[in-house]
């Protein structure tokens, strides 16, 4: 049983929805995202990452970035940019990439069944970046971005989607970056409570992406809840703001890497270290693998194919039989002594949708000596490593497109 529940959402004005929505705070450096605003003052940036807004020096967990994200929000709000909806609603989120189409249904999440569990995850968070969440929805007193949640297809629900999408959408617009938006809103009592029904009989949720945007929505909510005394119903702080797509309409994109040096090999003495637990073969044309347990390998101007070979690997291992995985354990630790990859910075990692050119431009121009190319994660590897409690290497999924920000805000009272 999972509780998934309306609300009024803190929305963009139609007229303003294309230049308010924003990319999510954390795939972009300050400044990337200074250059992203450039002209366009109504960008939920200034509010979820609002360190773009402030001094030259400041420093990254300084209390003027969430004070200034706090301003910036209320001003949109007092000017008229976001809106506040009377009653609680759903909403229904369309995304187009290409021919890639997913459509979840936004609305909030319970902080105490994540506490509990049954929101499951797959990735550890980094304090760091969870404290830097915690002191922006605890300043901001909102969720300003969803959780991206997955759960297992459900023919009834999607029912119940394709009828509320054969109406007229709120908003409809394509970002600039090719990818489509398209938002329904669900006012009516009767939708409401289906929805509802639908989501009590769904068995588990998944975080697909927002680790630490869940981790400190919890955090946020305990605090508040040992601080409050007051009786009566459930807080808003209760509740985490999320999208929920069915499984099997989400695209995982690989998550590759390059590595500076060959920690002290040949290229020689390289591809004779790693023959002995992968099959090498030269002339990869296709760069990019083709099915799980195949790597494509970057090194001296030519592409090679490695594939790991069998027995190397635990096959029933939910972790161990992922490709990051196989790659870290059996290539970049022993032979390349990158022990702990969320560290070392002799590693960087890639997403998918920067293609295999990226790949070569690193090792022909930047400096990296060699660059793997992976093969993406399925989300059945990542459900069946949630269901069994374990975590995935760092770095093992990229999803596509990416949730847009500012066009759903949760306030916490």
């Amino acid at each position: 049983m999972a509780i998934v529940l309306p609300f009024k959402a803190v929305r963009p004005q139609q007229k303003f929805v294309s230049q308010v929505a924003a990319l999510p705070y954390d795939v972009m450096t300050r400044e990337e995202g200074q250059k992203a605003v450039s002209g366009n003052a109504l960008s939920f940036m200034h509010v979820e990452k609002s360190e773009i807004d402030v001094p030259d020096g400041t420093k990254s967990d300084d209390g003027l970035i969430y004070q200034t994200a706090k301003l910036n929000f209320v001003q949109m709000q007092t000017k008229g940019i976001l809106q506040q909806d009377e009653s609680p609603c759903f909403y229904i989120y369309r995304q187009q990439m290409g021919s890639q189409v997913q459509t979840g249904i936004v609305g909030l999440m319970s902080a105490s069944e994540y506490d509990a569990g049954k929101i499951k995850k797959h990735e550890l968070t980094r304090q760091d970046k969870e404290e830097d969440r915690i002191r922006h929805v605890s300043t901001v007193n909102s969720q300003t971005g969803p959780v991206f949640i997955s759960y297992r297809n459900r023919e009834s629900l999607n029912k119940i989607v394709d009828t509320i999408t054969a109406g007229t959408p709120e908003y409809d617009f394509t970002a600039e970056d090719g990818v489509r938006h398209t938002v329904w809103v669900v006012s009516d009592a009767a939708q409401i409570e289906a929805i509802k029904k639908e989501f009590s009989g769904v068995d588990a949720l998944y975080i697909a992406d927002g680790h630490h945007r869940a981790a400190a929505a919890a955090n946020v909510a305990r605090t508040r809840r040992n601080q409050d005394k007051s009786a009566g119903s459930a807080k808003e702080y209760e509740s985490v703001l999320a999208v929920f797509f069915p499984d099997n309409q989400l695209k995982v994109m690989d998550y590759n890497r390059a590595v500076k040096d060959l920690n002290g090999l040949t290229p020689e003495k390289f591809i004779e270290t790693i023959s002995s637990r992968f099959t090498v073969s030269k002339n990869f044309t296709a760069r990019s693998p083709q099915q799980l347990h195949d790597f494509g390998m970057y090194l001296g101007g030519e592409w090679y194919k490695i594939t790991i070979k069998k027995g190397m690997f635990d096959e029933s291992d939910p972790v161990a039989s992922l490709d990051a995985a196989i790659l870290q354990e059996h290539l970049l630790y022993p032979v390349l002594g990158i022990k702990d990859p969320r560290v070392d910075d002799r590693i960087k990692f890639i997403g998918g949708i920067r293609g295999m050119d990226e790949l070569e431009k690193l090792v022909n121009k930047d400096g990296f000596a060699v660059a793997f190319s992976v093969y993406p994660t399925t989300m059945g590897q990542i459900i069946k490593v949630a269901d069994a409690g374990a975590i995935m290497p760092p770095k093992s999924t990229w999803f596509e497109p990416k949730l847009r920000s500012g066009i759903f805000t949760h306030k916490l009272d």
